[in-house]
């Protein structure tokens, strides 16, 4: 399974209808998941959860009398959906403010127009190096970090295509966390390979012609190998 970044996480989430807690009948506000744990300590699993914020919300009205008689805590409940589910869960409150700082529906909104314009940026200097075959430019996109996950895909994706053998080197021994960008880039780099008829050669892992029976680096015979 491809490892999806926060901003494409947040971005599918948009996508989809707010719920409504069935306690109330309120929507919910997307919530962004604090970075220590509540609970069991085991953490949410997920990087942003819906929770109910409404005071009149039965659950958080009957919540504060059912700690105190059960616990004597002076705490209650806000309900919690997991996006994109039908689950719906509780989470404790220690005041009617709990939890409010990680409240990112406005914030999310923008991030998403501003994700938006980057990656409409991004293809568009990708489309641009594609036709004048400015590799190394692409490169450059490739290997930044602050790109779009998309970008940087496109831009595996198009390196492949107008890629020189220079290109190999700089990425055949970097790590993505994106799983699908990690394939998309080995991928890339075999066809560089195909259309220069070379490989890496199997000891030294310099590039050699395919058919080259000693490298030329280490002086290993590679012939069969």
């Amino acid at each position: 399974m491809a490892f999806e970044t926060r901003e494409k996480v947040l971005e599918k989430i948009l996508e989809q209808t707010k719920p409504k807690c069935p306690h109330c009948d309120q929507e919910m506000n997307l919530w962004e998941v604090p970075p220590f744990n509540i609970g069991d300590g085991l953490g949410w699993g997920v990087p942003f959860l819906y929770l109910c914020f409404n005071d009149d919300c039965s659950l958080y009205r009957q919540g504060w009398d059912h700690i105190e008689d059960n616990y004597a805590h002076k705490a209650s409940y806000r309900c919690i959906n997991y996006p994109g589910t039908e689950q719906f869960e509780i989470m404790p409150v220690y005041s009617n403010m709990g939890g409010t700082a990680q409240i990112i529906d406005e914030q999310a909104l923008a991030e998403k127009e501003i994700l938006k314009e980057a990656i409409k940026k991004g293809f568009s200097i990708l489309a641009d190096c594609y036709v004048s075959k400015d590799g190394p430019a692409v490169l450059q996109i490739l290997t930044d970090s602050t790109e779009p996950a998309r970008v940087r895909l496109k831009a595996a994706e198009i390196i492949g295509d107008i890629g020189e053998l220079e290109a190999i080197e700089p990425i055949a021994h970097l790590k993505f966390s994106n799983e699908l960008l990690q394939k998309t880039v080995a991928e890339a780099i075999k066809k560089i390979h195909k259309r220069y008829f070379t490989r890496d050669c199997p000891f030294c892992a310099e590039i050699i012609k395919e058919r080259a029976k000693v490298c030329k680096h280490c002086g290993k015979e590679v012939a069969g190998v």
